[in-house]
């Protein structure tokens, strides 16, 4: 045996039937494993290790025997079991179980790859696109697994798969014409994934507004994005027509400040400037600037407040608690100042003459006692007789 092994083991032939055998054999142990699986919780404890390891001695035993006709080993005694495994295999019934097994690697492997692909905590544009990417390209390989092993196991039971994907193509195409939309829906959902456009994690409004909130999920077909009170919408993508983006490479906080015209507006831009400095050197808030901020001073003088507004660049999605905490600062700063912020006031007029007000107590009758029922007049009723 071993002057064949060494006769055989310089052929590439030979090791390519050894690594074809050996996916079969892994192959065949997960669908195995998967099976057990499944079994585990009906069976007692004790009986699921006896039958694991069963199965990995059967899996070992098989790769000995597929080895032995990789490498044409006829003198080993294994050799006769590797040919009644390979006829087996060649059978209708192993075809469909190596195309069954095969196809439950395959998705168990895109899904374990897809897991080993985690972006980073931080948002960036880098981040949301493996997001994005990661659910489509694992949903397309999946698909494409599924699609293969269907063709498979039809030329396996011999239907000729051939003309039947060409009968399939004729059919697509009528159906297109009656399926417009969908073909819009994945051309546009194309497109927005290769542009970069949005995606999963990103802040978005959708149809100036009709939809608004962060996404979710976007496939090629359907765009899923989930408001501020916990709805999901879902949206098709060839019925996107504008798209706005709030949280892409930076944001901006545009902090407007009303006051009252009869305030100092020198002191009221310097308790602006002040807090705004505040916040861009504070350690807890500093991480969330680009920029210095921008006081651009008296922006609007309207009917009930002068308008005072300062910008403030920040990173995306950002801008929610800078904003927040800008307003509280600003607040209190104000207050400490004795700068007023204005708000709605109403002046009631009733005429020139005097207002005249009175107050009138209702005086309610007190409730008839047994006595008085019993004393009460008793009315007599009359009737007409019937003619």
């Amino acid at each position: 045996m071993w002057e064949e092994l060494q006769l055989q083991i310089i052929k590439p032939a030979a090791w390519f039937k050894f690594a074809l055998g050996a996916v079969v054999t892994v192959a065949l142990y997960r669908m195995g494993l998967l099976v057990l699986s499944w079994l585990r919780p009906r069976m007692s404890r004790g009986f699921y290790p006896v039958l694991h390891a069963l199965l990995a001695f059967a899996a070992l035993l098989l790769l000995a025997g597929l080895t032995t006709q990789a490498f044409y080993l006829t003198s080993s005694p294994l050799f006769g079991l590797g040919q009644d495994a390979l006829g087996a295999l060649r059978a209708t019934a192993g075809q469909l179980l190596l195309i069954l097994a095969l196809a439950l690697v395959a998705w168990s492997v895109i899904g374990e790859l897809a897991g080993r692909i985690v972006p980073s905590d931080e948002f960036n544009r880098r981040s949301v696109r493996v997001r994005t990417l990661k659910g489509v390209v694992e949903s397309t390989l999946k698909a494409v697994v599924i699609f293969t092993a269907l063709i498979a196991v039809l030329q396996s039971i011999g239907v000729n798969a051939t003309s039947l994907l060409a009968s399939a193509s004729v059919l697509g195409l009528a159906v297109s014409f009656k399926a417009q939309s969908l073909i819009k829906d994945i051309f546009n959902g194309f497109f927005i994934l290769l542009s970069d456009q949005y995606g999963v994690g990103d802040d978005i409004d959708l149809n100036l507004g009709a939809v608004s909130g962060t996404v979710e999920d976007i496939n090629l077909r359907t765009t899923s994005v989930r408001d501020i009170s916990g709805t999901l919408h879902i949206m098709q993508n060839g019925q996107i027509t504008a798209i706005s983006v709030k949280s892409k490479d930076w944001a901006r906080v545009v902090a407007t400040v009303d006051v009252a015209y009869e305030a100092d507006i020198d002191q009221a831009l310097l308790v602006l400037e002040r807090v705004s400095r505040e916040m861009y050197t504070d350690e807890k808030w500093s991480m969330h600037y680009l920029d210095e901020p921008d006081i651009q001073g008296v922006t609007a003088l309207g009917p009930d407040a002068v308008t005072l507004r300062g910008l403030f660049k920040v990173r995306p999605k950002s801008q929610y608690a800078v904003g927040r905490e800008f307003n509280r600062r600003i607040k209190i700063a104000l207050d400490e100042s004795g700068i007023n912020i204005p708000y709605p006031q109403r002046r009631m007029s009733f005429g020139e003459g005097p207002l005249d007000i009175r107050l009138v107590r209702e005086v309610r009758p007190a409730a008839p006692t047994d006595q008085d029922r019993q004393s009460a007049p008793v009315e007599p009723s009359f009737s007409k007789d019937p003619e």
